[in-house]
């Protein structure tokens, strides 16, 4: 799990450093500190996985729930594109990118969380009943 909470925040810091890349100057820049602070985060929480591993999985849930609710926010913009209106650039193909590594995430998380709280319930009710 922490390989690819890493791995997220890697690719984050990479697609808001390819956005600098092909936006005007003052859009890529935001783009690239969005990028930036969200993979930043991440980063963060792979740390805190090293040393307490249910925080940096807890955090890394609420980072990932953070950047898919602002990119899901973002997927209006993708119709446009797609129709052939280029005003924005390659920007709102590049928010679904990080939307999607999101959302990945943040599924990976519940399912590492609801394992967990199956596990736990089980081995109370194995000490209950054995």
């Amino acid at each position: 799990m922490r390989l690819h909470v890493f791995l997220s925040g890697i690719l984050v810091f990479i697609i808001g450093i390819v956005g600098t890349q092909f936006l005007p100057k003052m859009p890529g820049f935001e783009f690239l500190r969005g990028a930036l602070t969200l993979g930043g985060a991440l980063l963060i929480c792979g740390f805190f996985m090293i040393r307490m591993p249910w925080h940096g999985i807890i955090g890394a849930g609420v980072v990932s729930l953070l950047g898919a609710a602002k990119g899901v926010m973002g997927l209006k913009d993708l119709p446009d594109f797609l129709g052939g209106d280029r005003s924005r650039g390659p920007a709102p193909l590049l928010e679904v990118g990080i939307t999607v590594i999101c959302v990945i995430l943040l599924l990976r998380v519940l399912r590492v969380l609801s394992a967990e709280r199956t596990r736990r319930m089980l081995e109370a009710d194995n000490q209950r009943g054995g």
